[in-house]
C-alpha cells in the first residue's frame, strides 16, 4: 500500500493525473470496455447512495414523488421543442433497428436490415420531451395540478473526451419534472430546488457553493431561466454541481398540455426540470481529497469510523475483539457507521493506509497495551494528526469529532474559495488573473457577444449571475458599456 500511494501523482505535479489516480486506487470508479462509460465501483457506488438518499428525503420533504419514464424517445418528440433539439441533437444516440441475425457468410452478428424501426428511438438525453408527451394525459384540470415528480435514472450523451464521474457518456443522475397552474408557481419551485441543492452541497458535502442564474447562452436548451450551483475546485476551475430550470410553457405548447383553470378558462400549464448527477462525486473528490487521498465528509462517507486491531496472538485478537463488539454496538446506537477490520490478511499498517487513502474520518486503533491501559488511538483523516483516549466514552466523544470534522472540511474549503475569488475591473486584469485560476467578479455588458469573445480569448465563461452579493452597477470591463452587477467568471470543467 505504501508503494501505492507514493504512485499517486502530487496535486502540485498534475491535478489531473492526480484526480484519475484517486479515482481508480480509492476503488470509486474505473473505465469499462465502452468506451465512454464507466462502472462505479462499490465503494464509490456506496457514497452515491448516501447522496442519493439523503437527496430523496429532502425532495419528498418539499411534497415530490418518484415515478420513472422510458430510456427511449421517439426522434420526433425531440424535434417538437426548437431550442431543445438544437441543444441536444449532437450528444444523443440513436437506436435504429430492434433485431440482430447471424451473417450468412459467417461472420458473426450482423443487424438485420429487415429490422429497421419505422421512427428512430433516441436514448435519453434528459426526459422533458417524453414526459411531457406523458402529462398530455395526466392533465386536463387545475385539480391535477401541481405535478411534483422526480425520477432517479440513467441518461447518454455521446462524449468524445470522458473523465470518470466528472464527464462521461453515461451517467447516474436524478430529474425532476413538475407542472404548475401559474408562471409565479413555477419560478417558486424552480427557486426552491436550486436552495436544496445548495443546502444538500454545503450541510452534507460540505462543499460551498455560489448560488445564481445562468447567462442566456449558458441556459439550459428549452428553458426561459436557468438557475445553477457553482463550486470551486482546488485547483481553481468552476464545477456547475446542480440546476434548475424554469420552462416557461414551451414544453407544454409542443406537447400541447393544457388545463381549465377555476374560470372554465383554457391554460398552458408552465414547467420546471431540475437535476444532479454522478458529477457530484467528481465535486466532492475535488473539493477536500489530498494527496494522501480521499478525505470524505462524515455525513457521506460509507462508514464513519473504522476499528482495527493490533494483537501479536490469537488470545490478544479475541480480548480486542470482546472490547470492539461494546464499543461498535454503541456508537452504531448513537447512527455512526462502523467497520471493524479484523481480517487477518493484511498487517495493520497496510489497513491505516488504505482507509487513509479511501477516506474515512475516523480511525481507532486498539491494541493489548490499551486493554490493559483502557485507551485506544483515534486518528482523524482530515487533519492527519492522532491521540491516545480513554475508552470509557469514547463514542460520545466520537460524535463529537464527525461533527467537527464535517465543518472543518466545510471551513477549509470556504476559506479557499474566499482567497481565490476576486474582483476584476479591466480585461487587462482580467487576462492576466484568469490564468491564476478561482472565481472573478467583473462587469459585463450583458451582451452575448461580448461574453463569446471572452469565451474565445480566454477560455473563461460566466458561471452565474450571483443571486447574492455586490448588486452594484458599473462598467464592463470590456466594452466600457453599464453594467447592472458584477457576475462571476471561471475557467470550468
Amino acid at each position: 500500500m505504501a508503494k501505492e500511494l507514493k504512485e499517486l501523482t502530487s496535486r502540485a505535479k498534475d491535478y489531473s493525473q492526480w484526480y484519475q489516480d484517486l479515482v481508480i486506487k480509492a476503488d470509486l470508479a474505473e473505465n469499462s470496455a465502452v468506451r465512454g462509460c464507466m462502472v462505479i465501483k462499490p465503494y464509490g457506488f456506496a457514497i452515491w447512495e448516501k447522496m442519493q438518499r439523503q437527496l430523496d428525503d429532502m425532495f419528498k420533504e418539499t411534497g415530490h414523488v418518484n415515478a420513472y419514464f422510458p430510456l427511449f424517445i421517439p426522434k420526433s418528440y425531440l424535434s417538437r421543442e426548437a431550442d431543445h433539439v438544437e441543444g441536444f441533437a449532437k450528444e444523443c444516440a440513436v437506436v435504429t433497428h430492434y433485431r440482430l441475425k447471424n451473417d450468412p457468410e459467417g461472420n458473426g452478428l450482423i443487424v438485420d436490415p429487415e429490422a429497421k424501426l419505422e421512427e428512430e428511438l433516441v436514448v435519453r438525453p434528459t426526459s422533458e420531451t417524453i414526459i411531457w408527451s406523458t402529462y398530455k394525459n395526466w392533465i386536463q384540470s387545475y385539480r391535477d395540478l401541481p405535478i411534483l415528480v422526480n425520477q432517479w435514472a440513467n441518461v447518454v450523451r455521446w462524449e468524445m473526451r470522458t473523465r470518470l464521474f466528472l464527464r462521461t457518456t453515461e451517467f447516474l443522475w436524478q430529474e425532476g419534472h413538475t407542472a404548475h397552474a401559474t408562471r409565479e408557481e413555477a419560478i417558486a419551485e424552480t427557486e426552491q430546488m436550486i436552495n436544496v441543492y445548495a443546502e444538500f452541497a454545503e450541510k452534507y458535502m460540505a462543499m460551498p457553493v455560489v448560488t445564481g442564474f445562468k447567462s442566456e447562452s449558458e441556459r439550459f436548451a428549452g428553458a426561459e431561466e436557468t438557475y445553477t450551483i457553482e463550486a470551486l475546485m482546488q485547483d481553481g476551475k468552476a464545477l456547475q454541481s446542480g440546476t434548475s430550470h424554469f420552462l416557461g410553457q414551451n414544453f407544454a405548447k409542443a406537447f400541447d398540455v393544457q388545463f381549465t383553470d377555476q374560470n372554465g378558462k383554457l391554460e398552458y400549464v408552465w414547467a420546471t426540470s431540475w437535476g444532479v448527477s454522478t458529477r457530484l462525486m467528481g465535486a466532492l473528490i475535488m473539493s477536500h481529497s489530498d494527496d494522501n487521498g480521499l478525505v470524505l465528509p462524515p455525513k457521506l462517507a460509507p462508514y464513519q469510523v473504522v476499528i482495527v486491531p493490533i494483537y501479536r496472538n490469537e488470545e490478544q485478537l479475541q480480548k480486542v475483539n470482546e472490547k470492539v463488539k461494546g464499543i461498535t454496538e454503541r456508537l452504531k446506537a448513537l447512527g455512526i457507521s462502523v467497520k471493524y477490520d479484523n481480517a487477518d490478511n493484511k498487517k495493520p499498517g497496510w489497513k491505516f493506509s488504505e482507509y487513509e487513502l479511501k477516506g474515512v474520518p475516523v480511525r481507532l486503533a486498539i491494541g493489548a497495551r490499551d486493554l490493559e491501559n483502557n485507551t485506544v488511538e483515534v486518528a482523524r483523516r482530515d487533519t492527519l494528526t492522532k491521540e491516545t483516549l480513554p475508552m470509557d466514552g469514547i463514542e460520545n466523544h466520537i460524535k463529537q469529532l464527525l461533527d467537527e470534522i464535517q465543518e472543518n472540511i466545510y471551513k477549509k474549503a470556504v476559506d479557499f474559495r474566499e482567497s481565490q475569488t476576486r474582483e476584476v475591473n479591466s480585461y487587462d486584469e482580467f487576462k492576466e488573473e484568469i490564468e491564476k485560476g478561482g472565481f472573478l467578479l467583473c462587469h459585463w455588458d450583458g451582451t452575448p457577444e461580448t461574453e463569446a469573445l471572452i469565451k474565445e480569448e480566454t477560455k473563461a465563461t460566466i458561471r452565474c449571475i450571483p443571486l447574492e452579493g455586490d448588486k452594484t452597477p458599473g462598467k464592463c470591463m470590456v466594452t466600457g458599456k453599464p453594467s447592472a452587477q458584477r457576475v462571476l467568471f471561471a475557467r470550468a470543467y
